[in-house]
């Protein structure tokens, strides 16, 4: 391949040439900020690889925008995060200008023209959770080079090239393989993705589960960057990519065509909009539940003295879960893609609509979900978040997905890069909401063009005019409730960015009915009392990965935030 000579290359090229983690002779990847937030004085970059911060952290010193360095790090993350960072997958993009106003990117995965409601039942009928979920049937039309090719050409200013050049090193030269990373290929080719021989040649060596410390190089995947770099979106959804990844949905009885990869285009959307004593929340409208949510739970808790109950303390785990679910059985009942749904968005944001959900909510007894009233289906957790801040004070805020860890463990042969398996979002199938959580209401039914709901919530906070935070998180349904906990660390309980997001987190989704804490979340005696309240609960696991932005009041200096919950991550200002 003939290399662009870019700037975004040789700024790129030192820490390839380092082979190390962190780029600090071996020591722990993400490590720096740990017992506090990075701090720069200018632009900030925080995202789930170290390696990919620092590519968008180059473009901002290099003079390029927020929104610049948010491509070059979630096309680095295509690379360096194959769980979840992606080009054959799909997202969400909230823009903030500096002058306070704000909109947003919608990249989000469609359903390809051959979809249709009954598409996961057989000729008897009866649903299939494995065609749903792990099949080429599976896969959405990819969103994200639209995506970011959309947000440049509206808001980028720095050259195209010099953004997609970093992540063709990355992918041509290799970087260090992690001890997490390495546990994480060794899942996909030994077992998610063994069937296909494309994905076991592209992330093992002969078969081999790569080590920590092996050079992983991704040759197919440089090539694939590379006509992206060359040609824009025209390189992927047209093209040699285009016809690699229609003969392999041919070839297994997939449904996306030449014409789908043709068809598709990324939306600019206006972002959900509220308050929460005093400050401003920018989020992502549908196809996104996140925002509608996430403004939902902040006005019902508005009513409520909540510093006063004590962080994580039964009161406050309590109401948590009581605005939690809802707020989860509105996003059941009305929300979808709203270009195919008239999905009741500004009633449902609404201080009033919140002040009467709050009447129902009993401060001292749970309330009670049954399955009658509107099951869950499932979200996979695996998703990745990315926060921008620059100079002049825009910020970004990503979050974009495969669905399922390694989306549905197919590479594209040739193209070397990972599908999604995002039509796994659609509800099962016409009336099959069951027990056992499956979903069957009408708004999120698989049709042609339609993009499935998502969970995903990037976030942006302001006050009085001026940038407060960017936040957000992967987890599936748990990504609305970390994005409200993180903002609530900050306003009500006046904790630092950093502490706001290593802070443990509980989760609540209408069903299961069930609170789930972080292990050593709270005390035995506050699982007592939420208990004896009424409410079933789960401690283990981990919740979120929210790595986040904070401007110094004081200062103005960029705070980023990590979240210590991976190693792999890392903030990286200028």
């Amino acid at each position: 391949m003939e290399r662009h000579k870019t700037l975004g290359a040789l700024l790129l090229l030192p820490a390839l040439l380092a082979l190390t983690p962190s780029g600090q002779g071996g020591s722990i990847p993400g490590a720096a900020g740990r017992h506090g937030p990075e701090r720069a004085p200018s632009g900030m970059v925080v995202s789930e690889h170290w390696l990919a911060s620092e590519a968008g952290r180059d473009v901002l010193a290099a003079g390029g925008n927020a929104v610049d360095a948010a491509i070059a790090t979630g096309l680095a993350l295509a690379v360096t995060h194959p769980a979840a960072g992606n080009i054959g997958g799909g997202g969400f993009m909230v823009i903030r200008f500096p002058n306070g106003t704000s909109t947003a990117i919608d990249f989000r995965e469609k359903a390809p023209l051959a979809a249709h409601p009954e598409m996961w039942l057989d000729e008897n009928g009866e649903y299939s959770s494995d065609v749903h979920h792990n099949s080429h049937r599976a896969v959405g039309v990819p969103g994200t080079v639209a995506g970011f090719e959309k947000a440049h050409r509206l808001y980028g200013s720095a050259a195209w090239v010099d953004l997609v050049e970093p992540s063709v090193v990355l992918a041509e030269e290799g970087f260090l393989v992690t001890e997490g990373l390495a546990e994480g290929l060794s899942y996909l080719v030994e077992r998610k993705g063994s069937g296909y021989p494309a994905t076991v040649a592209a992330f093992s060596k002969d078969g081999a589960p790569y080590q920590a410390g092996d050079l992983l190089r991704q040759p197919d995947l440089a090539r694939t960057l590379g006509r992206i770099r060359d040609e824009g979106a025209a390189g992927f959804y047209h093209g040699e990519t285009a016809r690699l990844v229609a003969e392999e949905m041919r070839a297994n009885g997939g449904l996306i065509t030449e014409e789908d990869l043709d068809l598709y285009q990324a939306r600019e959307r206006t972002p959900v909009r509220g308050t929460y004593r005093g400050y401003e929340i920018v989020s992502m409208p549908p196809p996104s539940s996140g925002g509608v949510a996430l403004v939902t739970m902040l006005n019902i808790l508005e009513g409520y003295d909540v510093a006063a109950m004590g962080h994580n303390s039964a009161p406050y785990v309590h109401h948590l879960a009581e605005a939690m679910r809802r707020a989860f059985r509105d996003r059941a009942t009305y929300l979808a893609d709203q270009d195919f749904v008239d999905v009741p968005v500004h009633t449902l944001i609404t201080k009033e609509h919140a002040g009467s959900l709050r009447e129902t909510i009993d401060p001292a007894r749970a309330s009670t979900s049954a399955p009658s009233d509107l099951a869950q289906g499932y979200e996979s957790p695996e998703t990745t978040h990315y926060s921008v801040v620059d100079a002049d004070g825009m910020a970004v805020s990503v979050t974009y997905t495969l669905e399922a860890g390694y989306g549905a463990g197919i590479v594209v042969p040739g193209a070397g890069f990972l599908l999604n398996n995002e039509m796994g979002d659609f509800n099962a199938g016409p009336g099959l909401t069951t027990d056992r959580g499956l979903i069957g209401t009408d708004p999120n039914l698989a049709r042609p063009q339609q993009r499935m709901l998502s969970s995903m919530t990037p976030s942006i906070v302001a006050k009085d005019g001026e940038l407060v935070a960017v936040v957000g998180s992967p987890g599936g349904r748990t990504i609305i409730n970390t994005v409200l906990q993180v903002i609530l660390n900050v306003v009500d309980f006046g904790m630092d960015i950093q502490e706001a997001v290593d802070a443990p987190r509980v989760h609540h989704q209408w069903l299961p009915d069930r609170i789930r804490i972080e292990e050593e979340g709270v005390e035995a005696s506050t699982v007592a009392e939420l208990e004896a309240m009424g409410h079933p609960v789960d401690m283990g696991g981990r919740q979120g990965l929210a790595h986040s932005i904070m401007i110094d009041p004081a200062t103005g200096e960029r705070l980023g935030a990590a979240d210590p919950r991976n190693p792999d991550s890392g903030a990286r200002g200028h």
